[in-house]
């Protein structure tokens, strides 16, 4: 019997169809994103009691405010992610964001604001589903300033040096190039420009079980990498003034994110920020 393979013994087109068949689930599930799936003992939100669908105390527990919460109309607030980038992109008004991995538009809509008219934010998904999804929440928000492109983020949709913030919130840890992932980050930014995410860290080996498990990969924990490797990714892509903050507090929601195991002895929320030399 061949045993079940590991993240790392998957291919790159293993990993993003496990990933985007789940993230399209969630887009089209009619009962929300905290609906667990009919062979699935656990929700798929960070935090969120599978059985309520309340994305907004998801979305408070992983650091937004009710005046962001109360922002944003539609669907666009799906529970998801393990922080808030909002909080460490200091955006300012006419800049131009990109949002990797941007799902229903949550972020990008809060970015909107913070922007301005004068400004733009693009957000890209490899999901289809998603990016409907996302362009329907546009039109909910009157959001004229924020675009939704289909693509994957190893291969950015976007011209080179023609963003000012790129920002992601618990996405990069999906990908099975995340070295890719920020070398094009890199290429997108203008001189000077800034990455600024949120996403997990690995604190411990992962048990096989976990490792296995395709749904670990999708639910944001068997693909984080430790502190060190991020930030030899970063320097490698070119970035400086490399800060990687691990939030300790964020065990709280990580320890809910898997029924038979316990996420938080593994992982851990952090910020990740950079800058594109002048």
């Amino acid at each position: 019997m061949t045993d079940t393979p590991t993240v790392t013994d998957r291919t790159d087109g293993d990993q993003r169809r496990i990933v985007r068949e789940r993230y399209a689930d969630i887009a089209t599930d009619s009962d929300g994103c905290c609906a667990p799936e009919p062979d699935d003992d656990s929700g798929c939100c960070d935090g969120t009691d599978s059985t309520t669908g309340d994305a907004d105390v998801t979305a408070r527990e992983l650091g937004y405010d009710d005046d962001a919460i109360d922002a944003v109309a539609g669907e666009a607030n799906l529970g998801l992610g393990c922080g808030n980038p909002q909080a460490i992109a200091d955006l300012d008004a006419g800049e131009t964001v990109l949002d990797l991995g941007s799902g229903a538009g949550f972020d990008c809509f809060l970015a909107a604001d913070a922007v301005g008219p004068e400004g733009r934010v693009v957000g890209v998904d490899m999901t289809p589903e998603m990016v409907e999804k996302a362009r329907t929440n546009a039109g909910a928000n009157d959001a004229a300033n924020v675009e939704f492109r289909l693509g994957e983020i190893e291969h950015l949709p976007v011209t080179d040096a023609s963003v000012d913030a790129v920002i992601s919130n618990c996405v990069v840890n999906l990908s099975p190039d995340k070295p890719q992932v920020f070398r094009e980050a890199f290429r997108a930014l203008r001189p000077g420009g800034r990455l600024a995410i949120s996403d997990v860290v690995q604190t411990a080996d992962f048990p096989p079980e976990v490792t296995r498990d395709p749904g670990s990969l999708a639910a944001c924990v068997a693909g984080a990498a430790t502190v060190d490797a991020l930030e030899r990714m970063l320097v490698d892509a070119g970035f400086e003034a490399v800060d990687i903050a691990p939030k300790d507090d964020s065990e709280t929601f990580i320890r809910e994110w898997a029924d038979d195991y316990d996420p938080s002895d593994y992982l851990v929320s952090a910020t990740i920020e950079a800058r594109k030399p002048e």
